[in-house]
């Protein structure tokens, strides 16, 4: 969000509980975030959990992670079920589509946000948000895949990197789960975002 668009918002939403959004991030804490969904693609993709864990300094708060599972949408089938799991009967407590934006608002406040691939996941987050709640989320984005690429591309131009979360954290020798749920992915971004962050990446013989 450019500096003009945040400052009008924060004049609009100045008496609201939203007006904290608008404020310039310290960029003290992240906060790393996933979403399941029933589609790839981000226009059409409904929510099915959303999770996030902050970010302070090099160190992952394991301790307030944030872990949402929203009432089954039109759209879960069986195709999106052998994607992520996640069955009609895992959401019968489910929350709304408004008390999960609400959630993951004050839990993210204006912080940025942190994944792998997280355009996407911010494209269906703002749907949600100018829908339920009038605006899009005001966070930047950092890209952890974009920023593992930079690292290499300083040591290797024009070598082929392969991409894949699982590469990218084999090769920076993390610990990441093989278990691909929405809190799994978050904690897997954040663990590659701090290694980029503060620490040295291995050049590669090859790629």
């Amino acid at each position: 969000m450019n500096p003009f668009t945040r400052y009008w918002y924060r004049y609009k939403y100045r008496q609201t509980i939203y007006a904290p959004l608008f404020d310039k991030p310290s960029h003290e804490e992240l906060v790393a975030l996933d979403c399941e969904t029933t589609s790839l693609d981000p226009h059409k993709a409904e929510l099915v959990s959303i999770a996030a864990i902050k970010i302070r300094g090099n160190t992952l708060v394991t301790s307030e992670p944030l872990v949402l599972s929203l009432r089954a949408p039109s759209s879960l089938n069986a195709q999106s079920v052998k994607v992520h799991g996640i069955r009609h009967q895992d959401l019968v407590n489910g929350i709304s589509e408004k008390d999960a934006m609400l959630r993951l608002i004050n839990y993210i406040g204006n912080r940025p946000i942190v994944g792998y691939y997280i355009h996407y996941d911010k494209t269906i987050l703002d749907r949600y948000a100018k829908r339920l709640l009038g605006f899009k989320l005001p966070n930047a984005e950092v890209e952890v895949s974009d920023m593992y690429r930079k690292r290499l591309e300083q040591a290797l131009p024009n070598a082929y990197y392969d991409l894949s979360m699982e590469a990218i954290g084999h090769h920076l020798e993390l610990p990441l789960s093989g278990r691909h749920d929405a809190l799994q992915d978050a904690i897997s971004a954040a663990l590659i975002y701090v290694r980029l962050k503060y620490g040295d990446v291995p050049i590669p013989t090859y790629y």
